[in-house]
């Protein structure tokens, strides 16, 4: 049986990233990539809720089930989903979840300060309950760079950021654009991405028909 998704981005970018994941872990997935740059704009400035309409057409429109990958749209998007009888994932839930398990010292590293109150609550939702301390912060200068599509310094921007982090169990990249930074670690701690465990998790919804929102 052919799985089919439908990934909700606010940059193009994605598309190549999420492509390549789905050829080398996931053949034969069917992929459908809608590109709303704009969402991500208007949440910036007037905050996640500003899009929430937006977010819930797009989401009906699509057919589902969706994996939503802007982490400052995610919860907005994630909290439809029980209402519309099709999965509806954030990409970095798994991430928050995993990182919870490796440790309470979760340093979250992100480009764009609208992401890090959103990370941050998923975290402690993730918790439970149990302690967690959750450290954040932004990566100086990244997001330009990313505006500007200086990839290679945006990612290297980002590794240097999490090679300085001290006293933490796990690091998060709160971004899926970050993941690229990976391979350019020097750092002995763990450090979490969102796209692979996201897309994992969101084809198996996909597959067993149930909810994730």
């Amino acid at each position: 049986m052919v799985t089919g998704l439908v990934l909700l981005h606010t940059s193009p970018v994605h598309v190549p990233v999420f492509d390549a994941l789905r050829d080398r872990e996931h053949p034969g997935a069917v992929l459908r990539h809608l590109v709303v740059p704009e969402l991500l704009e208007r949440a910036r400035v007037h905050g996640p809720e500003a899009v929430e309409a937006e977010v819930a057409g797009l989401l009906r429109d699509s057919g589902g089930p969706v994996l939503v990958t802007c982490s400052t749209i995610g919860a907005v998007a994630e909290a439809l989903g029980p209402g519309l009888g099709f999965p509806v994932l954030r990409v970095d839930r798994p991430m928050a979840a995993e990182a919870v398990r490796r440790g309470p010292r979760i340093a979250v590293l992100a480009a764009l300060e609208s992401t890090l109150a959103p990370t941050g609550e998923l975290i402690a939702e993730e918790a439970a309950g149990r302690p967690v301390d959750v450290r954040c912060g932004v990566v100086a200068g990244a997001w330009a760079r990313f505006e500007a599509g200086d990839t290679a310094g945006y990612l290297a921007a980002v590794a240097e950021a999490a090679d300085a982090v001290t006293d933490a169990d796990v690091i998060v990249l709160a971004q899926a654009s970050m993941a690229g930074a990976a391979r350019l670690l020097r750092t002995s701690s763990p450090v979490l991405s969102s796209p692979a465990p996201g897309l994992a998790a969101a084809l198996s919804a996909a597959a067993s028909g149930g909810r994730t929102g």
